[in-house]
């Protein structure tokens, strides 16, 4: 009699306890992606919502629309796109941001790489204070380098030439992108290297061949960080530039201030402009970017 009772009420509780442990770990599980989900989306339009004033700002005729944002809305134009485009020398700061960009990226990411791959793989002696000095010279802020720069680009007449920034700029990027490289090069395998030799090829052959292919995602991030580096510098290419046909995208926006004036819808509708090619450089290399940016960290 005690033993059915007791089998019975087994058979009673038992079947019900557990669905009911099921609703709560499943209704928990529903309310922390509801959660995770709607704070990735404030998170997003929190991001979003600079670029998108400043396209909305950007379709105002008049430069004193953003005092008055509401009445924007009846009469939004293209105007200003046109004028920048047609009255300005948009196109020239344009090819003088991207000659300066691309050869600030191209020269910049391929002194990183042999720097980043000598002081992972080889051991000469001072290796390390190297990395460190690399580091110390991003320390020093622009203004205190202004000056001596510009005695050196003086001495060597590359003042107002673009090779002459593009050096300027690699002097930021290089140690950056050396220190981020060298860590990416640490996660791939001695034994490519080895296998390398064993074939005949020279250190550099094993470099050219073998572990730049490897190396894709940590190269794309360091030729971003290249080209958005010099792309939206000012305060150098204010100073080393002085022909305003050679002027880039971020000194030829200053040309919209004046002393006492600022045509901001034009600010705008340049701004939005500038961020074109930054975007379409972004795609390129955005398959490359989470992995280069993650695996990069793993190892010193």
């Amino acid at each position: 009699m005690t033993t059915s009772t007791v089998e019975t009420s087994a058979e009673v509780t038992g079947p019900t306890a557990g669905p009911h442990k099921n609703r709560g770990r499943g209704r928990r599980g529903l309310l922390g992606a509801l959660a995770s989900h709607g704070l990735l989306t404030v998170a997003s339009l929190i991001a979003l919502f600079p670029i998108a004033w400043l396209v909305f700002l950007s379709l105002g005729p008049d430069k004193d629309d953003y005092l008055h944002p509401g009445r924007i809305w009846s009469k939004m134009t293209f105007d200003n796109y046109a004028f920048v485009l047609q009255n300005t020398n948009f196109f020239d700061w344009l090819k003088s941001s991207l000659i300066v960009s691309l050869g600030t990226t191209v020269i910049g990411v391929l002194i990183a790489a042999t720097t980043g791959y000598a002081v992972s793989r080889m051991r000469f002696p001072g290796y390390r204070k190297f990395m460190w000095v690399l580091l110390v010279t991003q320390m020093f802020p622009i203004a205190v380098l202004i000056v001596p720069m510009y005695q050196i680009l003086s001495e060597l007449q590359l003042i107002d030439t673009y090779f002459g920034l593009i050096l300027v700029y690699c002097s930021t990027a290089v140690p950056y992108c050396a220190w981020l490289l060298k860590g990416y090069f640490d996660t791939i395998p001695f034994e490519i290297d080895e296998a390398g030799r064993v074939d005949g090829l020279t250190p550099f052959g094993t470099f050219a061949r073998l572990i730049l292919p490897l190396a894709k995602p940590g190269l794309a991030v360091a030729a971003f960080y290249s080209f958005i580096t010099a792309f939206g510098e000012v305060a150098f290419a204010t100073t080393f530039l002085l022909d305003d046909q050679k002027y880039t995208l971020a000194v030829g926006l200053q040309s919209f201030v004046s002393e006492h004036d600022a045509q901001r819808n034009l600010m705008a509708a340049t701004a939005v402009l500038i961020a074109i090619p930054v975007s379409a450089f972004f795609y390129l290399v955005q398959k490359n970017l989470v992995t280069g940016l993650t695996a990069g960290g793993t190892k010193g």
